[in-house]
């Protein structure tokens, strides 16, 4: 076999075999003692939640970088919990690890879940979870005095003004000990230090002990300043505050500098990936997380949205995103990712399509583009904005855009005109008021030399078949019909809804 075949077609030894490369997270192996080594990982407050939670089946969700930590931890908890509770072991998440695997809690029946390492934050949808993020080392002194310096630079150079509120953020691996010292340093200025405690549990939003995870009100004269290493929250960090300075202290490196310099370089790339799909046709959107609270919304919305502009869309599930993957749908021209917003900004660049995320999908299809850089990624944030007033619009939408079918649209990416695709009925033509919906958008389609005719029904899918010239193996394709299509049965393979006792084990 070919290595450029690799990607698309690989035997099963081949997967069995693969070594998979883990940067292993050895900061509790430093730890000398198993009182420390409990203290690390909170094992006495863990504990604690699950006996006043009164939680009797309990999810442990490790990252790779932490799994070998796992059995310990299991020993240590179960030691102080008691026989008459349950603890699970979960590992290889269905999505991001830092996202909350409730899927893989299910399986189990969990009624509680325990995080463990770094975490997106991302408002849970079924289960209460408790977090444990661990503490990576700082010189909570030597920060104090770089972010001194930052703020005394910035003031001098009258790039900050005496009443400018301070915004402070950092990685949850540091909330242990995040930003005492900070107020402390502070007291004293004119500036008001600006600072959104991050909660150690969550609960469903359905609970009534829940509360909103929501941002500090950040406007647009804010100084962010943000404590940890380079990674996916300090880069959304930078995309959704653009017109925000933000002050990176690196506890690894003791180093303080300005990192939002390249926020315009940030922007610029998903601009030219937001134009990609701004050519598209034909979508798929990608379920990037099964936990995230108002996820199902959201792809009703983007349903929605692309059915008014007359765009074709599929909903996929692939679990974890790679090239080969995605490659088995090239008839689809853009993929939509609905994902947590640590795991939405996808560098597309080796796969074959574009990724974007639903707020770039909003812009991209607006008839008039115009974008400030305003950048959302919180999903009940981009339904509040834009899921209200997409119906009501839809139907002048509608009319405009038939009117100007045949109007060829300037493409930025190919620098050439062309014409867009519509998919779905007319809502305006006198046919269409005539029309059944089951037969309003069919059409026969030639399907073999022996002249038989199958029954394309709005299929872009059908349309991408027609124009290859290789269509399977199959001998009796076209003269068949299809069957069709029946409600599955719903679940998971731990109970499905129709079986008796459906949900326990």
């Amino acid at each position: 076999m070919s290595i450029e075949n690799t990607a698309f077609s690989s035997s099963g030894e081949e997967v069995i075999s693969r070594a998979i490369d883990v940067e292993v997270d050895d900061t509790a192996d430093q730890l000398k003692s198993s009182a420390e080594f409990n203290a690390f990982y909170e094992i006495e407050r863990t504990a604690k939640e699950i006996e006043e939670g009164n939680f009797k089946r309990v999810a442990l969700q490790f990252p790779d970088e932490l799994l070998h930590d796992s059995v310990q931890i299991f020993r240590e908890l179960k030691r102080r919990i008691g026989s008459d509770r349950e603890l699970y072991v979960l590992a290889d998440t269905s999505y991001g690890s830092c996202c909350v695997d409730e899927v893989a809690a299910q399986h189990v029946d969990a009624n509680a879940l325990v995080h463990y390492g770094h975490a997106c934050m991302s408002q849970t949808y079924r289960l209460p979870v408790i977090y444990v993020f661990g503490k990576k080392p700082i010189d909570e002194e030597d920060c104090v005095s770089r972010f001194l310096e930052v703020l005394s630079s910035a003031e001098h150079e009258s790039k900050l003004s005496h009443s400018e509120k301070i915004v402070f953020r950092h990685d949850v691996a540091y909330t242990y000990r995040a930003v005492e010292r900070l107020r402390m340093a502070l007291a004293n200025s004119s500036h008001q230090l600006v600072y959104t405690s991050i909660p150690q549990k969550l609960l469903p939003p359905d609970s009534p002990e829940s509360i909103r995870l929501t941002s500090e009100d950040v406007v647009a004269d804010c100084t962010i300043f943000y404590v940890g290493e380079e990674s996916l929250g300090l880069t959304n960090l930078l995309i959704t505050h653009a017109a925000c300075d933000v002050f990176q202290y690196s506890p690894s490196s003791r180093s303080c500098h300005l990192v939002s310099g390249r926020t315009n370089k940030l922007l610029m790339r998903r601009y030219a990936t937001m134009q990609k799909g701004r050519d598209a046709d034909v979508f798929g959107i990608l379920v990037g997380t099964l936990g995230v609270a108002s996820y199902l919304p959201l792809i009703k919305h983007i349903r929605s949205l692309l059915a008014a502009s007359h765009k074709k869309s599929y909903t996929i599930s692939v679990g974890k995103l790679n090239p080969a993957k995605l490659a088995n749908f090239m008839e689809i021209e853009c993929f939509v990712l609905v994902a947590c917003s640590e795991n939405s900004l996808i560098d597309a660049k080796d796969f074959y399509r574009p990724i974007i995320t639903p707020y770039e999908l909003e812009v991209a299809l607006q008839a008039e583009q115009s974008w400030t850089g305003k950048y959302i990624l919180d999903f009940q944030k981009l339904l509040a904005e834009y899921g209200g007033d997409r119906n009501a619009a839809s139907a002048d939408d509608d009319v405009g855009d038939d009117r100007d079918e045949e109007s060829p649209v300037f493409s930025l990416v190919t620098g050439k005109y062309r014409h867009a695709k519509r998919f779905g009925p007319a809502t305006t033509s006198d046919e269409s008021s005539t029309m059944s919906t089951s037969t309003s958008a069919s059409a026969l389609v030639e399907r073999s030399k022996e002249n038989a005719l199958s029954l394309l029904s709005n299929s872009a899918a059908g349309q991408y078949l027609q124009s290859r010239t290789y269509q399977g193996l199959d001998p009796r394709l076209g003269q068949d019909a299809p069957s069709a299509l029946e409600q599955g049965r719903t679940g998971i393979a731990r109970g499905y809804g129709d079986t008796v006792g459906a949900g326990r084990t």
